[in-house]
């Protein structure tokens, strides 16, 4: 099974009834993952956490550090949907939501896909929560 795969499925219990992800992906919150190269205390200082991208809502939700970061473990914030993340580039592309979050070039085509997904819903006129 495909990490998305199993990201997706992890989610599921973080979702309300009904609700569909469209795009789901890693990222991690705290100082520049540049910053890691640096000190390996930085380590110690990143939160990772799981991004799922609905037809609702956009959920974040905090996963283990080390060896559990593809286990979601505790909701972290549920927002509107109505959220453009924008282009990323470099090895670490960034978004902007409650805090700065960091997403590794390997995720940037989910995050492409969650924006694609909006402006395709924007289009057909689906009302979008805010």
């Amino acid at each position: 099974m495909a990490l998305r795969d199993k990201l997706a499925k992890r989610m599921e219990p973080y979702l309300e009834p009904g609700e569909r992800i469209q795009s789901v992906f890693m990222a991690q919150a705290g100082p520049s993952p540049y910053w890691l190269f640096l000190t390996y205390l930085m380590f110690f200082w990143f939160r990772p956490v799981v991004i799922a991208v609905t037809d609702r809502n956009v959920v974040i939700v905090n996963t283990g550090k080390f060896w559990t970061t593809t286990f979601p473990k505790k909701l972290h914030l549920r927002g509107p949907r109505m959220v453009w993340f924008g282009e990323q580039s470099g090895l670490w592309g960034s978004i902007q939501l409650d805090e700065k979050y960091y997403v590794h070039k390997r995720f940037h085509k989910d995050v492409r896909a969650a924006d694609a997904a909006l402006h395709q819903m924007q289009q057909a006129g689906v009302p979008i929560s805010r």
